[in-house]
């Protein structure tokens, strides 16, 4: 029994663990690592792929993904900044960023839901279509002289960074939309089993566009502050931005068949990854190197997700054995 119940926290808290650990070990092998400006730059850092991962993090818990954030974050970018640079209003940029993003998520939601094409097809094309439009208005030439738009990447708040502040603000809406609404509790119940969850009640399309709307307002400010922090409009920005959230949420624990995933899983996903890539800048370890670790850490997380899943399945199914037997 004892061992049963230190095999469950291990399982639950594992992810916290690791994150622990690779902190240490990334102090002890580098030195620059605890350095506040170094934390309060892999912060900044971070607050993009955070935002990314939750959006991730809803869809693969229903059960599907989006392969074109990064062309959507683009897209929604650099429309936002031609929009701050004719009009000087932050309120108009944003408002231009969430609406693009929102959009061609609909148009994803819209493929997926009504018309069942897979989601990895649908969000794919729109990754390619995103993508040319960023770069077709743009004249593939970037955007420079961003004026006061840069306080939303590079801004402080005292010592606390805007985009670290949002992130944290946004962080807390997700944590109660998956916790404690309907919509959240009914993904689960979609990504376990779509059919049963239907057959309880559950809106199921309804649900699908919800999450890809929720992506698209993620993505979108995601895409103001990526945008801001290079001081540039990018059409060429954020390529593989979809990995690097996909990657957090797998490692974070989000199960890539659906139905499992947490806020806090997500965050630390997110941690543990942006730690890596740091250490290993810091360590000055070729970029080719980092691409080749960062893809066998997806294989292996989702790896780890199928035999974990496989051996719980196996479980249940003997403990029925059992109880049948006994009752025979």
């Amino acid at each position: 029994m004892m061992k049963e119940k230190m095999s469950h926290y291990l399982q639950k808290f594992s992810i916290y663990i690791v994150l622990i650990v690779l902190f240490v070990v990334c102090s002890l092998i580098s030195p620059y690592f605890l350095k506040t400006s170094n934390l309060v730059n892999v912060s900044r850092q971070l607050c993009v792929g955070i935002l990314i991962a939750f959006g991730e993090m809803l869809l693969i818990i229903s059960g599907f993904l989006d392969l074109s954030v990064g062309s959507v974050l683009a897209l929604a970018g650099v429309l936002s900044v031609s929009a701050y640079k004719s009009t000087q209003s932050m309120l108009i940029a944003l408002v231009v960023a969430l609406s693009v993003a929102v959009v061609c998520n609909l148009v994803n939601a819209l493929f997926v839901a009504n018309f069942n094409v897979p989601a990895f097809i649908a969000t794919l094309g729109m990754q390619q279509a995103a993508r040319g439009l960023a770069l077709y208005y743009t004249g593939g030439q970037n955007i420079l002289q961003l004026g006061k738009y840069v306080n939303i990447g590079q801004g402080m708040v005292g010592p606390v960074p805007i985009p670290v502040i949002i992130v944290v603000l946004i962080s807390i809406v997700i944590w109660y939309i998956v916790s404690n609404t309907r919509y959240g509790r009914g993904i689960y119940a979609i990504g376990g089993s779509r059919s049963a969850a239907e057959a309880s009640g559950i809106n199921a399309k309804r649900s699908i566009y919800t999450s890809y709307i929720i992506n698209g307002l993620l993505v979108g400010i995601a895409g103001m502050i990526f945008m801001a922090r290079n001081n540039s409009g990018l059409p060429n920005g954020a390529v593989g931005y979809e990995m690097t959230g996909l990657t957090a949420a797998i490692v974070g624990g989000t199960s890539f068949t659906g139905g499992i995933g947490t806020v806090s899983g997500t965050i630390a996903g997110a941690f543990i990854i942006g730690f890596l890539e740091n250490v290993m800048n810091l360590l000055g370890v070729d970029p080719y190197i980092q691409q080749v670790i960062e893809g066998a850490i997806i294989v292996l997380a989702v790896a780890f997700d199928v035999v974990s899943k496989s051996k719980k399945s196996q479980k249940v199914i003997l403990v029925k054995e059992t109880d049948k037997a006994e009752k025979k």
